[in-house]
């Protein structure tokens, strides 16, 4: 793809990367089902060219937050199996039934609300069960589930496809609450019909076969991110770059940006770059007065961040910048071959996870396609 000459931004989703990863994966997960999670939008990297690239790399089942999203990822993926994590309403049964859409049911309420539909509708539709094991954000507890599994009539009203819960720290492998949570799941688990299991998310694949069970949820590491202390992640699948808008000279004792937080040192050549917090770059990745900010790269040599981030632009000192290379118009990267998603979100003092799917909007987006790999 060609790119514009008017973008200021420039996000590239590697696809090849996200099906060696996904394929990394499912190596991990054995024997059991590699499902993918694609929710916000595959993690910020384009859900529909995503999954139409999963699917033919052999993945059958996808996980999203909301039913709108389910909808989305219907188009790109017409025959393929796909749940929705986050609420099931009342009334909206019918939306699900007619897009073959399967609800997690994360209370008795929503399993009494989806088994009512089903018998109204005439049809033991599949649905997931989610049991809550020790994280305290979604899903039936136990005393849910006893109650569950005292009411057969209920269960019998739909298709249990699934049983599911998860995991809360498997990004500590050693970290105790993840045993207290798989011999919790198995507990409840024994408590209900015989159907397919799933505990594993990304980190939770690489716990081991013991958390695998029939199906594992792919989510961060499959775009490349770091899912699990003391491991290395698999490979990038995104880059951000932003153009140089303008460069200039400023003084020693001068300050740069807003609040006058960063007074120079030296002489400095500033480029300031078209690309800010309305990108998803946070604030917190600027300088001052005692902090560095984040770093970007400009053919390989360091521009660091001087004074704050702005909502679109963000200043770098290029002084040591060969002048040929530190101009207007010239790509500077942001994330990529030196700065990792990781990277960032560590300098910014948060995850991944939040750095990834807050990417730019406003960027010209570059897809390359599996073959391109």
């Amino acid at each position: 793809m060609p790119i514009d000459p008017t973008a200021t931004s420039l996000l590239t989703i590697d696809l090849g990367a996200l099906v060696a990863n996904y394929r990394t994966l499912r190596d991990h997960a054995g024997s059991s089902e590699c499902a993918c999670v694609v929710k916000a939008d595959a993690y910020g990297t384009g859900a529909k060219a995503a999954v139409r690239a999963l699917l033919q790399a052999g993945c059958e089942s996808y996980f999203v937050a909301t039913f709108g999203e389910a909808e989305i990822i219907r188009t790109a993926a017409r025959d393929a199996t796909i749940y929705v994590l986050d609420g099931f309403f009342a009334g909206s049964g019918p939306a699900f039934a007619e897009q073959a859409i399967r609800p997690v049911l994360s209370s008795l309420a929503e399993v009494k609300d989806w088994a009512a539909f089903c018998r109204e509708y005439g049809s033991a539709l599949p649905a997931a069960i989610h049991a809550d094991t020790g994280m305290n954000r979604l899903g039936l507890p136990r005393r849910e589930v006893e109650q569950l599994a005292g009411e057969p009539d209920l269960l019998a009203s739909f298709k249990l496809a699934l049983f599911m819960s998860h995991l809360a720290c498997a990004d500590e492998a050693d970290h105790p609450l993840n045993e207290t949570q798989l011999t919790a799941f198995e507990a409840l688990r024994a408590m209900l019909p015989e159907c397919p299991a799933s505990l594993a998310n990304s980190a939770g694949i690489f716990l081991g076969a013991r958390y695998h069970f029939d199906l594992v949820r792919a989510g961060f590491a499959l775009y490349g991110g770091k899912a699990i202390a003391g491991r290395e992640p698999l490979n990038a699948v995104v880059r951000l770059d932003a153009r140089i808008v303008q460069i200039h000279d400023a003084r020693s004792g001068e300050s740069v940006g807003y609040g006058a937080q960063q007074i120079l040192q030296r002489p400095t050549r500033i480029a300031t770059i078209s690309l800010g917090y309305a990108d998803g770059i946070l604030r917190s990745l600027g300088a001052r007065e005692g902090k560095n900010g984040l770093t970007g790269y400009i053919e390989g040599h360091e521009a660091p961040a001087l004074g704050r981030v702005s909502m679109d632009l963000i200043t770098l000192d290029v002084t040591d910048v060969p002048e040929g290379i530190a101009r207007r118009g010239a790509w500077v990267e942001i994330i990529g071959e030196h700065v990792s998603v990781d990277d960032l979100a560590q300098q910014a003092g948060t995850i991944g996870y939040e750095v990834l799917t807050s990417l730019s909007r406003r960027a010209q987006r570059v897809t390359l396609g599996p073959e391109d790999k």
